[in-house]
């Protein structure tokens, strides 16, 4: 998951990815359901990790969290009965803190519930190979490590219901322990530079939360974290949202924009 930014609907984006590439990888099939299933997979570790509520529904999960942290639903079908859509109203009704929504498939009308909606492409990269990264990029194993992730994150992503800082809030101690879950650090002239969060669920891994210290700006952190990232799920189709600065990024990764995924908030 990258910066999220406002734009208009874009129903061309999977028209024109399978004109560009008529001969797509089998792994650009079912991106949205892939995609939908590994963001459900995420956010039910972050929630778990955390100590929240983490509802399951046919059509729907969704993560309770509190005033800082919020309501997290990611649609898990492109056809949520009435049932699943009056219950997900009242959780947002009812959430003490800000309501965020995810349709990777784009289908599901939530304006009823009067937060702003934008659009960002679903990408896929095949299995295949990863290039070497230019700095240094290392897996987190220590709670030190895990806090300065933390902090790249609030700070590039501008998470300001996470603010004033409190260690271990948006990423526990627990959450590495989660499974098919790991989080990256770049190093840079022996600094942190920048930090990516990867899951691997079913047999498809994913990327969140990619993003670089405002110090070490334009210098390849990003891509170094993403080679870095990238080269354990090699063998694996990856899936991500992508930002509109991100994608050109990923892009030259070998991802390729294959349908669009709906956000809704209250922020």
């Amino acid at each position: 998951m990258a910066n999220t930014w406002h734009s208009a609907p874009d129903a061309r984006v999977e028209d024109r990815s399978r004109q560009d590439h008529p001969d797509h990888s089998p792994a650009f099939d079912d991106a949205a359901i892939r995609q939908a299933r590994n963001s459900a997979a995420f956010w039910a570790a972050t929630g778990v990790s955390r100590g929240h509520e983490v509802l399951r529904r046919r059509g729907f999960l969704a993560v309770l969290g509190g005033e800082r942290a919020g309501t997290r639903v990611l649609l898990q079908e492109p056809d949520p009965d009435a049932h699943e859509l009056a219950e997900l109203t009242e959780l947002a009704g009812r959430s003490t803190g800000p309501v965020d929504v995810e349709d990777p498939f784009s289908s599901t009308d939530l304006s009823h519930l009067g937060m702003r909606n934008w659009q960002m492409p679903i990408m896929v990269r095949p299995p295949g190979p990863v290039p070497a990264p230019a700095m240094e990029v290392v897996r987190v194993q220590r709670p030190h490590e895990l806090q300065t992730a933390e902090r790249i994150v609030i700070e590039g992503f501008e998470l300001t219901r996470f603010t004033p800082y409190r260690p271990g809030e948006m990423f526990p101690t627990t959450l590495t322990e989660q499974p098919g879950v790991d989080i990256f650090l770049a190093v840079l002239d022996g600094e942190v530079a920048g930090t990516g969060v990867t899951v691997v669920h079913n047999g498809v891994g994913s990327h969140y939360w990619v993003g670089t210290s405002s110090a070490h700006r334009s210098r390849g952190v990003g891509r170094a974290v993403m080679l870095g990232s990238l080269a354990p799920m090699a063998d694996l189709p990856v899936t991500l949202t992508a930002s509109r600065l991100g994608r050109p990024l990923y892009e030259s990764l070998g991802f390729t924009a294959v349908t669009s995924s709906t956000w809704w908030s209250s922020q």
